[in-house]
């Protein structure tokens, strides 16, 4: 994880219309115990996703240790109690948990999905709306929506690769549908709506496709690396692992004037994403 004075600066200058200007640092917080910064991270954790489970502790901060050691990228003059910072812990926590989450399903334990009570699985059949964005429109083999809304001329093109892939049972662009990844973001729960649910011939034929979800990705953000890493790394394993809706993966289409060979090349390398 970096962390840089694009995330919290090291000094603020503040310059009244009268009187003084004073300069203000971090040196205080520098002052600050490393052990406070172990401390507060791995008890952010224990809450936020061990909650009932004190006993998990120990470990965790074990864990969060070696984390520190080992994952944090310090750039500029940052130092390591920023991390004291609330919504820099919970980032920092965010990305510890998902490490546990790696190592886990690894091993023999399985993260799970938690369902909605209701309208846990959803469909195209009754999608019906309004929009004043650009469309395109679709091929009535490859999709059960008649149009597909543009939020940019990437997803434009990306639909028309799409179109032009056997592989490709059929797709949706994900406007309306009510399906979204829940994640969290410095301590905030929040909705992903990833671009597009595509179903693809991956080698078992058209009655057993792939649910592959494809995010359209430009310049990299905080907010969209938590989405990615959280529909990749806790959405799609924990709903393989259910066994009852499919099978899932992720990928991010980068280019998507190149995003046929892309996804080929994805599809030759699917073995991790696969249920059992």
């Amino acid at each position: 994880m970096p962390v840089s004075t694009v995330d919290a600066p090291t000094e603020t200058e503040n310059a009244p219309i009268v009187g003084e200007i004073s300069i203000h640092t971090l040196e205080d917080l520098k002052a600050r115990r490393p052990h406070e910064v172990e401390f507060l991270l791995a008890k952010v954790v224990s809450e936020r996703y061990f909650e009932g489970k004190p006993w998990r502790f120990p470990e965790i901060l074990k864990i969060t240790r070696r984390w520190l050691a080992e994952c944090l990228d310090l750039k500029d003059k940052v130092f390591p109690q920023y991390l004291l910072f609330v919504e820099l812990a919970h980032r920092a926590a965010e990305k510890i948990y998902r490490s546990i989450v790696a190592v886990a399903e690894s091993s023999e334990a399985l993260l799970k999905p938690i369902l909605a009570p209701y309208n846990t699985v959803g469909s195209t059949r009754y999608v019906q709306f309004d929009t004043t964005k650009p469309v395109r429109p679709t091929q009535p083999d490859k999709s059960h929506i008649s149009h597909v809304v543009l939020d940019s001329r990437w997803e434009a093109k990306l639909a028309q690769s799409l179109e032009e892939m056997a592989e490709v049972v059929s797709y949706a662009k994900n406007q309306s549908l009510g399906f979204y990844v829940p994640y969290s973001l410095d301590g905030r729960n929040r909705r992903y709506l990833p671009d597009y649910l595509v179903r693809v011939d991956d080698g078992r034929g058209p009655e057993d496709p792939l649910n592959l979800i494809i995010e359209v990705t430009g310049e990299k953000d905080t907010d969209k690396q938590a989405k990615v890493d959280t529909a990749r790394d806790l959405w799609v394993p924990a709903v393989n692992n259910e066994r009852a809706f499919g099978r899932w993966a992720f990928y991010e289409v980068r280019d998507p004037w190149n995003a046929q060979m892309e996804i080929w090349k994805m599809l030759r390398s699917l073995q991790p994403y696969r249920a059992a």
